[in-house]
């Protein structure tokens, strides 16, 4: 699965304010689907799915995922 933070929405163009509301949204959406854990105030990732939803769209998010310095 993969997530988004805020910076990486920060990242993709969107605002300090707007890329938080936009994780709160999406862990609000992800509460409301049955998975509690994202009721936590100290979470700030979230499935990129729940962004998708909250905002309409697709994105494209790619992580690349490293090992000790080197790509897996």
């Amino acid at each position: 699965m993969i997530t988004v933070t805020k910076e990486d929405l920060i990242q993709l163009g969107f605002g300090t304010s707007q890329a938080q509301t936009i994780i709160r949204l999406a862990k609000h959406y992800m509460v409301q689907e049955g998975f509690d854990y994202y009721s936590s105030r100290r979470l700030g990732r979230v499935p990129v799915h729940a962004v998708e939803h909250i905002l309409g769209i697709t994105l494209k998010v790619s992580k690349e995922v490293s090992f000790n310095g080197e790509r897996v």
